[in-house]
């Protein structure tokens, strides 16, 4: 491309201020490449994807010398999940870094590296600007990056070195909705009046601050990647360098980033296509791919552009380069989605986009969504949200983030984007809900996904091999799917497998009983007795709380000293964790619930136990701190 698609003066002024030397790779042999990489953006925040959202005039270049994915997914909604699943080429759930952050640093697969580490054996300078934010054991990082921190830069590369560079930036993160973020208390640029609040939340004075300032923050990030684009023209670089724009994942009005929703998991995507390698793209520059692309996909697709072999056990594949056809590319029409911890909130959500379509399975549907995180309720609409649930003023649509949900939902993403219509319960979907249904049950068992083995058991057995560990109890994680998938089904028709699971010499199998319990709640009192036994002597105390909450979430009244001998037992920090996520959630949605935290709470005073993050956010947050 020989015009100058930067000629805005301020941006040219900066290009040329920098003092690069302006060489440009004449007829290389392999394509640079770099990706633009922007904190918590929702695709339908930018005026690309939906007319209501923000003009980004930089990218609009882009893509009008590019390609618009129109379907572009990350496959969780928070970032060191996200990209953990873009480093490794795989699927998060399958290699034990589902969990945001992770405890421990995990291990590639064996016989993995992380894909930059194939770039730069291949030859390729390699710079990362600058977050990793992965869930991978620190020294999985080892020979990946030719520079990675606050100043890296493809230019100081050996003249002639293709490259790959990453730049990062944070101006649309979370914390801009923060009321400590700079200039948040200022008057936003964007008129609040101007904006079309989601059916989902009320509509208020906060809200609509918050929604016009995360506009404001679209231009803000967009006039900083134009800094970096003059850069590379001025470079004489945009003939042979592919130019990604992506979001990390979505975000970040609340129910959003953290939450498996189409507005956490769908984001822009655009590639900007040099001229020297337009035939490693499958349509012409300025067009629009509606075939879906994951996160999953990206590292298989940067190693394609560059000719670098794929190694084995990437999950992705390339969307981009040789071999790629739009005619293939075009019957892409699956996402998968995956939440579990985010900090100190608990859950495990699946999900499966087709095409218009989406799926949600809710594995601990009482787990509502509204469960306190701290980071989520730093932010003032989120407050707002909650106190006016508790003041009974919200409709029905903007209520069910305060509810527990159903164990499945399905919804229809072209007349319903922002899922408040739940279509499970419609018999006119009932095939399709069925079809969906057994291909997520065919994902999750075919990976196998490791979060049916609960975290805490997981870090003591699997952590060194996760994806060994994966093989070894492939078997048994499908039929713990199969038992938590009993809550698919009518009581009657669950009850009796529900009375093995719970009589079973695993304790995993009686785990997931008892949450199929608590998804059944007091329709299941008739498992009241049994749950009592597991409450009080299960030698697993991850089963006894989940006995003691199914107890209490049925309506029974023995719950409170079962759940309290088994807080006072435990003596891992991480069991821990799961366990007052049990706790705060009876506290702040089950009606009547009581617990005396006093002599728990005496029990911590100097124990290490709350030292763990997650631990130490709990206990703050039962404390009024």
């Amino acid at each position: 491309m020989k015009s100058l698609l930067w000629k805005q003066v301020g941006l040219l002024v900066l290009a040329l201020s920098m003092g690069g030397i302006g060489w440009r790779v004449s007829g290389a042999e392999r394509p640079n490449i770099v990706w633009l990489v922007t904190e918590d953006n929702s695709a339908a925040w930018l005026r690309l994807y939906h007319p209501a959202g923000a003009p980004m005039p930089n990218i609009e270049r882009l893509a009008a010398h590019g390609i618009v994915f129109g379907n572009a997914f990350a496959n969780a909604p928070v970032c060191s999940v996200s990209r953990s699943t873009i480093i490794s080429g795989c699927y998060a759930p399958r290699l034990g870094v589902q969990y945001h952050r992770a405890y421990r640093g995990v291990p590639m697969p064996r016989g993995l590296r992380m894909f930059p580490w194939y770039l730069r054996r291949a030859g390729y300078y390699t710079t990362n600007n600058s977050k990793e934010d992965y869930n991978f054991a620190p020294a999985e990082k080892a020979g990946v990056w030719d520079e990675s921190s606050n100043r890296a830069t493809y230019r100081n590369r050996p003249t002639g070195q293709p490259f790959f560079h990453v730049q990062n930036y944070g101006a649309t993160h979370e914390s801009s909705l923060h009321p400590t973020a700079p200039g948040f208390s200022d008057p936003p640029k964007t008129d609040p009046a101007s904006v079309t609040i989601f059916p989902v939340h009320p509509d208020t004075e906060i809200f609509r601050h918050a929604y016009a300032r995360y506009l404001d923050r679209h231009a803000e990030v967009d006039r900083q990647m134009g800094g970096l684009l003059a850069q590379l023209e001025s470079d004489g670089l945009l003939e042979d360098t592919f130019i990604f724009y992506y979001g990390d994942h979505g975000g970040i009005l609340p129910r959003s980033k953290g939450y498996a929703y189409n507005d956490g998991l769908q984001v822009p995507m655009i590639v900007y296509i040099p001229e020297n390698w337009r035939h490693l793209a499958p349509v012409a520059p300025g067009g629009r791919l509606e075939g879906f692309v994951q996160f999953v996909d990206l590292s298989a697709t940067v190693l394609n552009l560059a000719g670098v072999p794929l190694p084995g056990g990437m999950d992705g594949r390339p969307f981009l380069g040789q071999g790629v056809q739009r005619s293939e590319l075009e019957t892409r029409d699956i996402a998968y989605g995956h939440a579990d911890r985010f900090d100190e909130k608990y859950d495990l959500v699946r999900t499966l986009r087709k095409g218009r379509y989406r799926y949600v399975r809710n594995y601990q549907p009482f787990n509502v969504d509204a469960l306190f995180n701290h980071y989520r309720y730093v932010q003032p609409a989120y407050r707002e949200w909650l106190e006016r649930f508790r003041a009974g003023r919200l409709n029905a649509e903007q209520r069910a983030f305060f509810e527990a949900r159903p164990p499945e939902s399905l919804f229809d993403l072209e007349t319903d984007p922002h899922e408040a219509k739940d279509l499970a319960g419609d018999p006119a979907y009932g095939a399709m809900l069925e079809g969906l249904r057994s291909e997520l049950q065919a994902w999750v068992k075919g990976m196998p996904d490791l979060s049916f083995i609960p975290e805490p058991d997981f870090l003591r057995e699997g952590i060194g091999d996760p994806v060994g560990y994966g093989r070894e109890q492939k078997q048994k994680i499908s039929r713990l799917v199969d038992i938590a998938d009993l809550a698919l089904l009518p009581f009657e028709s669950a009850r009796a497998p529900i009375a093995n699971a719970l009589a079973s010499a695993d304790a995993h199998d009686r785990y997931w009983g008892l949450i199929v319990c608590s998804r059944f709640g007091s329709v299941a009192e008739g498992f009241e007795e049994a749950a009592r036994r597991l409450a009080e002597g299960d030698p697993s105390l991850l089963v006894r709380v989940r006995a003691a909450e199914f107890l209490a979430l049925s309506g029974a009244a023995d719950y409170a000293p079962l759940l309290e001998k088994a807080l006072l037992s435990s003596k891992d920090p991480f069991e821990l964790g799961l366990m007052l996520n049990s706790v705060v959630l009876l506290r702040d949605f089950s009606e009547g619930f009581s617990l005396d935290l006093t002599r728990f709470m005496e029990s911590l005073k100097g124990s290490p136990l709350v030292e763990t993050d997650t631990v130490r956010r709990r206990v703050e947050y039962l404390s009024g701190r």
